[in-house]
């Protein structure tokens, strides 16, 4: 490996590739001097654009790549006929140790699978989960996963979550301990399934290394009531789309009604600065970049309709991961997790006190 930190690109992968993936490169490589970029796709086309970019163009390398796989493929399809696209290839550079991290704003299943395929699980890992971001009333971000890797998960699992979202959140904001809770319908102790139930009791009893504060519930993820929120995909996902539409809406009755007539045109003209703050802070792009977590290897997923510079916050995210003890951390805390299940394992194998009738004597 280099010496230098290397990122793996998918130059195709989006829905306006490959020209926001050059500008957002080129945005990453004026932030960070340091970092160099293996950008695979079509040779032609990006060495073109990196015409217009000196900075990207100083710190990238292209790998020409002879096919891209569309939005629209299924995973089992971009599994059979990924060889040679750009996301195979970028995820082979870091399989091949030619690269610290993928990013891609391409196909999401696609991307998945083909990580899965070539990178693998980490041991200790049933499911891999995708983290995501969330801005809250604190001024900062709320970690949310799973988002939609799986579908269901049990309370093994929301606990292996609970761990790699942890580290997830302690590499991309420097805290030195987030706090963590798991998404229920309240915050009491009897509340919610059996499944997020026997994730809290695992949690507690285990001793993994964590800052757990327990259930929290929906409206404490905008709050910011804690750094990490852990659920299965199928509510994560809604959680999160719910979020992006409501503040859709907001926006739009906020333009609807800053346009309404002549005086509210005045008023918002005036307030042309707090308004601009305000759709920066609003904007998902600012919080761009999740995470496949529980892999082999780095792997951040970029929105496929990302800009430039949403492009270059999710090479932000992959950076910072990869200068981080993300997987050590995980690891160790997996590890404290199987001694605590084997524990237990071996606690409920002890025999029972012998209670059968002794025979009479003969």
């Amino acid at each position: 490996m280099a010496e230098d930190l290397v990122l793996s690109i998918d130059g195709m992968g989006g829905d306006n590739a490959p020209d926001i993936v050059v500008e957002g490169v080129d945005i990453a490589a004026k932030r960070s001097p340091g970092v160099k970029f293996l950008i695979h796709g079509d040779g032609a086309r990006i060495n073109a654009l990196l015409e217009r970019y000196p900075a990207a163009k100083a710190a990238s390398t292209v790998e020409h790549a002879e096919k891209s796989i569309g939005m629209d493929v299924k995973a089992s399809q971009a599994l059979r006929q990924g060889r040679d696209t750009s996301i195979w290839n970028a995820v082979q550079a870091v399989e091949q140790g030619r690269a610290h991290a993928i990013v891609s704003a391409g196909n999401t299943g696609a991307f998945m699978a083909i990580s899965m395929f070539r990178l693998r699980k980490m041991e200790g890992v049933h499911r891999p989960a995708l983290a995501t971001r969330w801005p809250n009333l604190k001024g900062g971000y709320t970690v949310i996963l799973d988002v939609g890797a799986n579908v269901e998960a049990d309370g093994e699992q929301l606990v292996e979550f609970a761990i790699m979202g942890e580290a997830f959140a302690r590499a991309v904001s420097g805290k030195e301990r987030p706090s963590l809770g798991l998404l229920n319908v309240g915050a009491e102790d009897q509340k919610g399934h059996e499944e997020i139930r026997a994730a809290a009791k695992l949690i507690r009893e285990s001793g993994v290394d964590m800052d757990f504060q327990g259930f929290v519930e929906g409206d404490d993820i905008a709050k910011g009531t804690v750094d990490v929120v852990v659920t299965d995909g199928f509510t994560g996902n809604i959680s999160l789309k719910t979020g992006e539409g409501t503040a859709r809406l907001v926006a739009q009755y906020l333009r609807e009604a800053l346009t309404s007539t002549w005086l509210a045109k005045l008023g918002a003209l005036i307030a042309y600065g707090a308004l601009s703050q305000l759709r920066t802070r609003m904007d998902p792009g600012t919080f761009n970049g999740a995470l496949f977590l529980g892999l082999n290897g780095l792997v951040v997923k970029s929105h496929g309709s990302a800009n430039g510079r949403g492009y270059a916050a999710a090479i932000g995210v992959a950076e910072k991961l990869a200068r981080s003890h993300y997987r050590e951390e995980i690891v160790r805390n997996l590890d404290r997790l199987a001694k605590a299940e084997a524990a237990g394992a071996g606690k409920s194998m002890e025999k029972a006190p012998d209670n059968a009738p002794e025979k009479e004597a003969g």
